[in-house]
């Protein structure tokens, strides 16, 4: 079915569903805005507002903001996202929100969810930067040249050569301090006539620089804003070198000095002080929030539960794979031993340079399946245009399955450099029937076909995307495959207990990282002894679930997103008002926003000003603490 033919038979769907259905909303019909409302003026004056431009007037202006304000640790880009955000939260709370459709007041309450959620991210990121502050005594007079340069003020080079050596000397001051901090770690306490021995020796010596010691998660934090400040001077450095007249003469080696100065320090914090070196063995350095801030970041993803209820619910779903794989454990003759299960089901596995070709196999099986069930549309593009790429030994230390990326899917299995044993638990931890269902979360109905139509579709939402419809989208198909029947035997469906299980996992051990109660090795073993990830796999899991590249609760992401559409087909398709074309189509027309917004696009529920989120769609769950 065409686009615009699906967009035809949707619309013919109960009232609430034609906003949310059509390829064109209904907003791009209504009554445009007033002539003196043009792009930047007072929204007041909208008689009926476009909340498709308004979002895209923001979207421009935080654009704007970032790409000039370029030093992300810099407190001048921190304020100026403040001013952005207090400017926009007036425009916005100007608008007439009872004259929007659904479609509007759904990016009204996007909109406004996104910059008190934004407030309170830089709130926390501010606290981090303060943490790391003695680290980095430097950071505001490189900040400086380089802002300075942006508002176009006159160099000295003079006076710059003079700063560049007081940069120097700050870097080798405070390196000498770190170095001081690591060499006291090493020692320990000293006994007390030690102590007046070494005084006596150092009366007619330089006193020694004081000691600095930061803790691995500061130390890697900070060598990360060490890297950016380096990239900062670069930039400043280059736009004058060719072009100044005299600003090489002065400044070349005292910038030589500073930037390597400073690749050095960066080194230091990173590699002796973190303890990352780039190794296998390197320790796993994680950087817990907090309760609060997990409950400032669920209220930002306009999820209603609490930390501990997701953790509850996550228990529940664990608790419900295990059970299942008792019985497919069963049918294969090994009892109630499912770990056996599925220690056999992972030696069925291709031989090294045959992953690829599997892989394509399986994505074909998928879209068969889809095409025969009619669950989706899936335009002839989407169809042609994804492959496959393997992924090399180093991106496998922290992507150790697969995952999706442009229109590729990246698949890992064993690599020329390995050593034997690494290469053995790579293809175990990829087999047939564990590959057979990442297949098509990867590719099709999964990531490949949702960002096919999230780049048609109201694009302007990509604002506000979130990882619980994005990752949700995927692991749903996941629940509804296993419902449909598309494991082929109990093989299958222990593979894909595995990753379900998996996923369950994920919001334990996220969770309880974050809120204090389990720490990296302890997350390493619940994934090899509870869930049966081989420890290399479970050990680069974890490396990427505390590293810091994702955030707090993007692990949680894939089952309780994936949970609330589960609920939203059985209230749409299960009640009768969709059919399961219409229903998977519709959510992907309204790109990766909150479910619970899609669901109120897709039932037309009553939107207020003061909406906040309530769905209970896991029901209600009992913590642990309250048990």
């Amino acid at each position: 079915m065409k686009r615009a033919a699906r967009a035809a038979a949707l619309s013919l769907l109960v009232a609430p569903l034609v906003a949310a259905a059509c390829r064109v909303s209904a907003q791009s019909a209504g009554p445009a805005a007033a002539p003196a409302a043009k792009r930047g003026a007072a929204p007041a004056a909208l008689v009926a507002p476009d909340m498709r431009a308004v979002v895209t007037d923001y979207s421009a202006d935080r654009r704007s903001v970032r790409d000039f304000y370029t030093i992300d640790s810099s407190p001048t880009r921190l304020d100026r996202e403040d001013t952005l955000a207090a400017t926009w939260r007036q425009r916005i709370e100007a608008l007439d929100f009872d004259a929007l459709d659904q479609a509007g007041r759904i990016d009204w309450l996007l909109l406004r969810t996104e910059l008190a959620h934004g407030i309170q991210r830089r709130t926390a990121r501010r606290a981090k930067l303060a943490e790391a502050a003695d680290l980095l005594p430097f950071a505001a007079t490189i900040a400086g040249l380089e802002e300075a340069r942006w508002h176009l003020a006159t160099v000295e080079p003079e006076q710059a050569a003079k700063t560049l050596d007081g940069l120097k000397t700050a870097i080798g001051d405070v390196k000498k301090r770190v170095e001081a901090g690591l060499e006291a770690k090493k020692k320990g306490k000293q006994k007390e006539s030690e102590k007046d021995e070494e005084a006596e020796k150092a009366e007619t010596k330089e006193p020694p620089p004081e000691p600095l010691s930061a803790t691995p998660v500061v130390a890697r934090r900070a060598a990360g804003q060490v890297d950016g400040l380096r990239a900062a001077l670069e930039t400043w450095f280059a736009h004058y070198d060719q072009f100044a007249p005299g600003f090489a003469w002065w400044t070349r080696k005292p910038y030589d000095a500073v930037h390597e100065a400073l690749t050095g320090y960066a080194k230091l914090l990173r590699e002796e002080v973190a303890g990352l070196k780039g190794k296998d063995e390197d320790p796993l350095v994680g950087d817990p929030i907090g309760r609060q801030a997990l409950l400032d970041d669920l209220a930002g993803e306009l999820i209603a539960y609490s930390p501990e209820e997701l953790l509850a619910i996550g228990e529940r779903e664990f608790a419900w794979c295990e059970q299942q794989l008792v019985a497919a454990a069963g049918e294969l003759g090994l009892g109630s031993d499912w770990k056996a299960a599925l220690t056999k089901v992972k030696e069925d596995h291709v031989e090294p340079g045959e992953q690829d070709a599997l892989v394509a196999t399986q994505a074909r099986e998928a879209i068969a399946f889809l095409d025969e069930h009619e669950l989706v549309t899936i335009p002839p593009l989407c169809r042609e245009t994804w492959r496959v790429r393997m992924i090399d030994r180093e991106t496998q230390r922290t992507l150790p399955y697969a995952a999706y990326g442009g229109q590729d899917m990246l698949v890992a299995y064993p690599t020329a450099d390995m050593d034997i044993e690494t290469r053995l638990m790579t293809m175990r931890g990829n087999n047939v029937h564990f590959s057979r269902i990442v297949v098509p979360h990867e590719l099709i109905p999964g990531h490949h076909l949702q960002g096919y139509v999230a780049a048609r579709s109201n694009t302007h939402r990509g604002e506000f995307s979130t990882a619980f419809l994005g990752e949700g989208w995927a692991l749903y198909w996941e629940l509804r495959l296993w419902d449909l029947g598309y494991p082929q035997g109990p093989e299958d469906r222990i593979g894909m207990l595995f990753w379900r299980m998996h996923r369950a996992a994920r919001i334990i051990v996220s969770l309880k990282f974050h809120l204090g109660q389990m720490q990296p090795q302890e997350m390493i073993d619940f994934l090899v002894e509870r869930v049966g990830h081989e420890q290399a796999g479970a050990t680069s899991e974890v490396r990427r679930y505390i590293g810091g590249d994702y955030g707090p609760l993007y692990q949680c992401a894939y089952m309780i997103g994936g949970l609330q559409l589960r609920a939203l087909h059985e209230e749409l398709v299960g009640g009768g008002r969709l059919t399961e074309r219409q229903f998977h189509d519709a959510v992907l027309e309204q790109n990766g926003i909150p479910v619970e917004l899609i669901r109120a696009a897709l039932t037309g529920a009553q939107l207020t000003r003061g909406w906040k989120p309530g769905w209970r769609f896991a029901g209600e769950v009992a913590p642990a603490a309250a048990r």
